[in-house]
């Protein structure tokens, strides 16, 4: 586990995908704010299709998994402040370490490991005939639940402060209190909710543990580039064993190692030939 500074008091830098991320969730919410001034029965309408809902994605709405996130009530601001605050501090966090295309990753992965945890509890309420309590799912709640195990998982002994109150906790056991209060939310009428949620905490762990730490784009060019060098070799190689069989040929002996390159058998002696 890399290990950083001891405590984290302030904001990161508002840049990269952090930037990227707020500034289009703050777009989408103060539309829809626009929009419930002028027209609320089309705002209605249209939050009815882009949350997830299960029901509605198996008929056929298949863009749901990629909006939910983008949807945030009009009427809850302190909701969506919260929400957006702890996506800048956590996003910003992961992005001076990490890179942007990494973030964005991971949030876009645990955004939908959030939507196919909700589907996956719908459908087993289904098949084993349970009562299950669909609600539609929006925010970017799996997102920001992604990010944080991310940092429990790579950063665990870094402190934050629990905000307002003054104390700090370490951030292996931050995200395992959200953890362990999105198990106890099973037992409630919220339980696809905070199966959801656990959802979004699974695909952030997967992501940390599979994916290159500076992500993907970099892990491709270091094997493209790498490819690249191993045929540059053996194409030295290759040609350093025909100017063997050309020197032999001559009645004069050179040798190459493996890289390549010409091993001299006589350093004392100032001729490269034998």
């Amino acid at each position: 586990m890399r290990r950083i500074g001891s405590s984290q008091l302030a904001f990161p830098d508002f840049r990269g995908a952090t930037r990227r991320l707020i500034l289009v969730n703050l777009a989408t919410f103060f539309a829809g704010l626009l929009l419930s001034v002028i027209n609320s029965s089309f705002l209605g309408w249209l939050e009815d299709r882009s949350v997830f809902l299960p029901q509605s994605f198996l008929h056929g709405w298949l863009w749901q998994p990629l909006t939910y996130s983008l949807v945030h009530k009009p009427g809850s601001i302190l909701g969506t402040l919260l929400e957006l605050l702890s996506l800048w501090f956590l996003a910003g966090f992961l992005e001076s370490y990490h890179g942007e295309s990494w973030v964005l990753g991971l949030y876009g992965v645990s955004a939908l490991g959030t939507a196919a945890a909700g589907l996956l509890i719908y459908l087993a309420g289904i098949a084993l005939h349970i009562s299950i309590t669909s609600v539609s799912l929006y925010g970017c709640f799996g997102g920001i639940f992604g990010l944080l195990v991310a940092i429990g998982v790579l950063y665990g002994d870094t402190q934050f402060m629990m905000f307002p109150l003054p104390i700090s906790i370490k951030a292996r056991y931050l995200a395992v209190i959200y953890v362990l209060l999105a198990l106890a939310m099973l037992a409630s009428e919220q339980h696809m909710y905070a199966f959801a949620e656990l959802g979004g905490a699974a695909a952030g762990w997967i992501y940390v543990s599979t994916m290159p730490r500076r992500g993907l784009n970099f892990a491709l060019s270091e094997q493209w580039y790498g490819l690249r060098n191993r045929y540059y070799r053996w194409k030295r190689r290759r040609t350093a064993r025909k100017f063997e069989v050309y020197m032999k040929s001559q009645g004069r002996t050179v040798r190459f190692d493996g890289q390549g390159r010409q091993i001299d058998d006589s350093p004392d002696d100032k001729s490269r030939w034998n």
